[in-house]
């Protein structure tokens, strides 16, 4: 890899995001400068870009619960986007073909292929924009990427397909993998916590990328499924793992994004054709809103998630090469795909930067499309007569929340994002309702305003500043106390009037605490 583009890219990503975007847009246009400027190779870049792609698709199988693909808002609005976008798509492919010859496809089956490539969603920026956003975990982003895994799956199936390859009768060894649970389970407990856990899941995910493509059958799908059986084995271990491969990650990506610019610099037409991609694009986020409110979800994750899903993918210009390759498709149209993506990333990241924003405008004509009756975990709960609030029952939520209850205090509520994490905390005991903390529509219609006290738990200090953000404007009067990680990000909460504790700093304060108050009992 060219050192040249190693610092064009740093340089164009610093730039894009003091701009106000994701420095993944820098990314993409280093790669597109490179090229253009004979810096570097896509074939150099290769092999980061593959390797960034396979943890991607790992660290989407440790986070993945099968049963999230269960719901029919997932699966059936996934296949039925495809149903309604691929024709409509295809129709505009053929005219475009039609107008200009280089584009023009030797049959409509071709049209139909790269229809279906443009079908999908882009799974790396669905991720990118909710952490940047500091959403991961919320209930509209869990829909957003239960659909693209369908749209994953669909397009490892069209890639063994369309290169005439199909499984090995070794892959039926493949079945075995079900059932080495136990055996992953005594390894995770021997790998521990330190450099090896992190190696682990780089072995795990590269080297069943690798048997799969041995037995004929796309390695990213090893990948994503060596994740899910390490997450069903262990869940604590493997949210340790995808906290530490997340950097990793997340660096080689670049790669990929450098990558797509060595693909070829468009001509004129090439721009305008995109342009036209582009414009075609404007419908797929209604396609979903409208089929995520058919299914009984509330407008605003129905709005949150067609979001998150308007854009074109990195799989498209997989299946796209593929295509190609298959003697499907001309290469005119990679560099094609590859500039409407570029775009579609460009269009879709100011609008998600503005998402809450433009819900708010718009709340009362949004919500004219819900269904009268919602799916349980859409329904927002009353709070009862309560004076303090825990938001995030994770691990700081929940022993906030104890501490708070042996303290005296018993007019309590938990306030949890996750719907089967709400109906377990039930079980146990604890008040508790479902609701996304930082989701207007909940604020106000459970008056959680009126609460004396209302402590943060997340752990993400994006999500908690607009959570803080979101208390102001409703003019909350009483007081916030929001945990932090970080000195600068104590200091920053306590400038916005909040209570602040520093969870690394004050632990050993309440280690030693806790020390004595057991002592004394002894």
């Amino acid at each position: 890899m060219d050192p040249l583009v190693i610092v064009l890219a740093f340089s164009a990503g610093l730039l894009i995001r003091r701009a106000g975007y994701p420095p993944m847009l820098g990314y993409l246009l280093a790669g597109f400068v490179a090229h253009a400027a004979g810096i570097g190779s896509g074939e150099g870049l290769k092999p980061l870009a593959d390797a960034g792609v396979t943890l991607l698709l790992f660290t989407i199988g440790l986070k993945l619960n099968p049963s999230a693909l269960k719901p029919k808002y997932v699966w059936a609005s996934a296949l039925l986007h495809m149903v309604v976008a691929v024709p409509l798509t295809a129709a505009v492919i053929l005219l475009v073909g039609n107008l200009y010859e280089p584009l023009a496809l030797s049959s409509s089956l071709s049209a139909w292929a790269l229809a279906f490539a443009l079908s999908f969603s882009s799974t790396v920026f669905a991720i990118k924009i909710c952490e940047e956003r500091g959403e991961s975990a919320s209930f509209y982003a869990s829909i957003a990427i239960g659909v693209l895994v369908v749209q994953d799956i669909m397009a490892v199936i069209f890639l063994g397909v369309a290169s005439g390859k199909y499984p090995t009768p070794w892959a039926l060894c493949l079945l075995g993998l079900f059932f080495v649970r136990p055996f992953l389970q005594r390894m995770l407990r021997a790998i521990g916590h330190g450099e090896l856990l992190l190696f682990s899941g780089v072995a795990f995910a590269l080297t069943m990328s690798e048997v799969f493509e041995l037995v004929n059958i796309k390695g990213g799908l090893g990948a994503l499924l060596i994740g899910v059986l390490v997450a069903s084995a262990d869940r604590q271990k493997a949210k340790e793992l995808h906290d530490k491969l997340a950097g990793l990650k997340n660096l080689l990506l670049i790669g990929f994004f450098l990558q797509i610019g060595y693909y070829g610099f468009p001509s004129l037409i090439m721009i305008i054709v995109a342009c036209v991609l582009i414009a075609l694009l404007v419908l797929r986020p209604l396609i979903y809103f409208t089929l995520f409110t058919l299914f009984g979800l509330r407008a605003r994750t129905a709005w949150f998630s067609g979001m998150l899903l308007f854009n074109y993918s990195e799989f498209g210009l997989i299946v796209a090469a593929a295509s190609v390759q298959a003697g499907m498709l001309s290469s005119d149209w990679v560099t094609t795909l590859t500039l409407a993506m570029a775009m579609s990333f460009f269009v879709a990241t100011p609008i998600n930067k503005q998402v809450h924003k433009l819900y708010l405008r718009y709340r009362e004509k949004l919500t004219d499309f819900e269904r009268d009756t919602r799916l349980p975990e859409e329904e927002i709960g009353s709070l009862g007569e309560v004076d303090t609030a825990v938001l995030g029952m994770g691990r700081v939520g929940r022993n906030a929340y104890e501490a708070l209850s042996l303290s005296g205090r018993d007019a309590i509520v938990g306030i949890e994002e996750s719907f089967a994490r709400t109906a377990s905390l039930q079980q146990a005991g604890f008040h508790c309702v479902h609701g996304d903390a930082s989701d207007r529509d909940f604020w106000e219609r459970t008056n959680l305003a009126k609460c004396e006290l209302i402590m943060v738990g997340l752990s993400n200090h994006r999500e908690n500043l607009q959570i803080v953000s979101l208390a102001h404007e409703l003019g909350y009067q009483g007081q916030l106390a929001v945990a932090a990680r970080f000195a600068d990000q104590k200091e920053e909460l306590e400038k916005l009037g909040c209570i602040s504790f520093n969870l690394y700093e004050e632990a050993g304060r309440d280690f030693a605490l806790h020390a004595l108050n057991r002592l004394h009992k002894l």
